[in-house]
């Protein structure tokens, strides 16, 4: 009774599912990028390394901060994307899409979750109690205890941009038939 917004059209079917597959390889593309760096990040992290290095260190791990939030952005816009498409009757021959497409949002929240126990874990492998009991260290241990909660945060998060950029990839090679 109702076609919804297309006319099933063979050539407006091939438009959307090309710009589902573009919009997919992008999101796969920024959170790459954002993987590599963090890696980068994680790999020479400022333990125990001179000044000079620890800047750069510091300017490639802020690089993967701003990537890492841009490629989570960029799943949640593909999200947004692909559930309009359902809601105006648009769906993918390939249901397998659907869990390709929306799973990076359930990866990022772990991966988020994970990050904020990254510290505690530090903190109990140090004996410490609290961030407060941090402060009682010694100025140049308090920026040791802080650079492995960073880099452990890092870490996690770089892998989790890997995981949603095999997802995403994912999601463009099933992406058929909207």
């Amino acid at each position: 009774m109702c076609q919804g917004v297309t006319s099933g059209n063979r050539l407006e079917i091939y438009a959307v599912t090309e710009a589902v597959v573009a919009g997919s390889l992008v999101v796969a593309g920024l959170n790459v990028i954002a993987a590599v760096l963090g890696a980068s990040a994680w790999y020479w992290s400022p333990l125990g390394a001179a000044t000079a290095a620890r800047s750069a260190a510091g300017r490639v791990a802020a690089g993967f901060w701003v990537m890492l939030r841009v490629g989570q952005g960029s799943v949640l816009t593909l999200a947004v994307a692909v559930g309009s498409l359902a809601a105006a009757g648009n769906y993918s021959s390939e249901h397998l899409f659907y869990l390709y497409a929306l799973v990076p949002l359930a990866v990022g929240f772990v991966a988020e979750q994970l990050r904020v126990t990254s510290a505690q874990t530090i903190l109990d492998q140090r004996g410490l109690e609290n961030a407060a009991a941090v402060g009682d260290l010694p100025e140049s241990e308090q920026h040791v205890v802080v650079a492995e909660i960073v880099r452990r945060e890092i870490g996690v998060m770089a892998l989790s941009a890997l995981v949603v950029a095999f997802l995403a990839l994912r999601a463009a090679s099933t992406a058929h038939g909207f």
